[in-house]
């Protein structure tokens, strides 16, 4: 999968600032793409890789990504130095994003336990940030996970946009080089989707800003 990203540096920004708060309205939305899938076999890198290029056709969003099956983090949640490591991988990328996208199969009507997880490992990386949904699966369209996941992202103090995008017979909807074989439908939900997200990772970074959550 290319996780290729081209993004401006971070900067540290403060409500008694009037620049960062200018700023925080002009840069791009900060998007972390979360691939929640670690199964042998899995079908997840296709659905990312198509997913990737309609984000990098904006210019209102800069994208990276966090994979969970190169994520290496243990299932106990204890802070072992193999822990720190690997978070250190992926917190940063979580911290920083102003929304995300998470990228579930469905797994026995519910997502994967790497992806619970790792969403799990963190809790302010999540507060106060849209978060929108990607499902894949059979004749379900991995529906049934992305409604687990809006009570887990609840509890995180997340916020998650009403529109999702969801691959139902995921399989047959690609063809071998993982093109769709009819992008009309799933490019209009993603754009649907990537609008919702921009408007309420912009309104609330720039809230952030002016009032620091939870303050």
């Amino acid at each position: 999968m290319n996780t290729t990203t081209t993004e401006p540096p971070a900067r540290q920004q403060t409500a008694t600032d009037p620049a960062a708060r200018r700023q925080a309205s002009a840069d791009p939305l900060r998007l972390t793409l979360v691939v929640g899938s670690n199964r042998h076999g899995r079908f997840g890198p296709v659905v990312a890789d198509w997913l990737l290029d309609r984000i990098r056709d904006r210019d209102d969003v800069v994208a990276e990504v966090v994979d969970v099956a190169e994520a290496a983090l243990p299932m106990s949640l204890e802070p072992t130095p193999e822990a720190t490591v690997a978070l250190s991988g992926i917190t940063p990328k979580l911290a920083r994003a102003d929304a995300f996208v998470v990228l579930t199969p469905e797994y026995n009507h519910s997502f994967p336990a790497g992806l619970k997880n790792l969403v799990d490992w963190h809790f302010t990386e999540w507060q106060a940030k849209p978060v929108g949904l990607v499902s894949y699966g059979g004749l379900s369209g991995g529906l049934r996970a992305v409604e687990h996941l809006r009570q887990v992202f609840a509890e995180l103090h997340a916020v998650t946009v009403r529109d999702t995008v969801s691959f139902h017979n995921a399989g047959a909807s690609f063809d071998d080089r993982g093109a769709l074989r009819d992008p009309s439908g799933p490019d209009a939900a993603a754009k649907t989707m990537l609008d919702q997200l921009v408007w309420w990772g912009l309104a609330l970074r720039e809230a952030r800003v002016n009032r620091p959550y939870g303050s």
